[in-house]
């Protein structure tokens, strides 16, 4: 029995509403704005997923960062891979939250719960991910996910009015207000056409897509 979705292309304009309508429920139910850094747990939370971490043994293929179980609707993130925990930890959850969000067929899962608590032995294989996965796919999509819900767009927007994106005293200042880590944060400012960051020296200039850019 499955659960997920099958694979199909979603544009990151339909990626991006997805985040952004999940951070507006979120906030008309509480009434008060988000507040900076938005704690990805807390987005789990409205979404009736648990968060666990805990030792997630390696299988054949190797390492597992993380993975989802759908009927028990958690996440458990591998406690074993120190370089998940601060920055790196909150975009994991929120990756794991894109999977569940884009991928999983909730209805089905709710019905397979139903089956469950009537006796049925229903089994539902967890979703993986692994830290040296290939951004393709459906895991391309949970990371442009979760860079849309940590980071989004009229929030960087905001940040960015006082300061200068060529500068990486400037992104550290942003990276750190948001809550994520430098590699998110350039990352997603390219994904959104506002800079080009050159891979050898590291000089960082603003595009013609760049909102702060006069035309």
């Amino acid at each position: 029995m499955s659960v997920f979705h099958p694979f199909r292309f979603i544009s990151k304009i339909e990626i991006e509403a997805c985040a952004l309508d999940i951070c507006c429920q979120i906030q008309a139910k509480s009434k008060n704005q988000l507040q900076l850094p938005l704690e990805a747990s807390r987005i789990a939370e409205f979404l009736d997923l648990d968060i666990v971490w805990d030792t997630i043994p390696d299988d054949e293929q190797g390492i597992i960062a993380a993975r989802i179980l759908p009927l028990e609707k958690l996440i458990e993130i591998n406690e074993n891979i120190p370089q998940l925990r601060g920055g790196f930890g909150e975009s994991t959850i929120a990756h794991e939250i894109g999977h569940w969000v884009l991928h999983i067929d909730t209805t089905e899962v709710e019905r397979y719960i139903r089956l469950q608590n009537k006796g049925l032995d229903v089994q539902v294989k967890p979703l993986l991910c692994r830290s040296g996965d290939n951004l393709a796919g459906i895991e391309w999509q949970a990371q442009y996910f979760a860079g849309c819900l940590l980071m989004p767009q009229h929030i960087l927007t905001k940040l960015k009015q006082k300061k200068d994106l060529t500068k990486w005293q400037h992104l550290y200042q942003m990276a750190e207000e948001l809550g994520v880590t430098i590699s998110n944060l350039t990352t997603r400012l390219q994904d959104l056409g506002w800079i080009h960051l050159d891979s050898n020296s590291r000089q960082i200039q603003l595009t013609r897509n760049n909102p702060s850019i006069t035309r």
